[in-house]
């Protein structure tokens, strides 16, 4: 069994920058791919970025290219995010997923286990 911590959400005015954590326990987290996703009411879950189980191979959105940069510390058995030049549009409940495979997925029905999300709020 995998659990995730998520850590770092807020408030933040627009143009500012967040960082999030997820702390990972349990399972094989040094070869397994890591996610964040976002939820923005009345819509569904997208992905943000996504990480390698070596970091040297990563995914992210169109929305957020160039301003959002995905890490991990497999020593600390954490990922990162860290988020630059926020937008209104960014605001959304951001969870940290975990999947069993060293391919990285885009869809969220291609991860095994998930954070109980938090929350980060853009303000223009």
């Amino acid at each position: 069994q995998v659990q995730l911590v998520e850590s770092g959400g807020g408030l933040v005015q627009a143009g500012g920058s967040l960082r999030l954590s997820c702390a990972a326990s349990g399972g094989t987290f040094g070869i397994a791919t890591m996610g964040w996703f976002r939820q923005a009411p009345g819509k569904e879950r997208e992905i943000v970025a996504a990480i390698n189980w070596s970091g040297d191979n990563t995914y992210y959105a169109d929305s957020v290219k160039g301003r959002f940069t995905i890490s991990r510390d497999n020593a600390k058995k954490t990922v990162y995010l860290q988020m630059n030049s926020l937008k209104p549009e960014d605001t959304a409940v951001y969870f940290c997923a975990y999947r069993q495979r060293i391919i990285i997925a885009t869809i969220p029905e291609e991860y095994d286990y998930w954070g109980q999300g938090t929350q980060v709020t853009v303000s223009s």
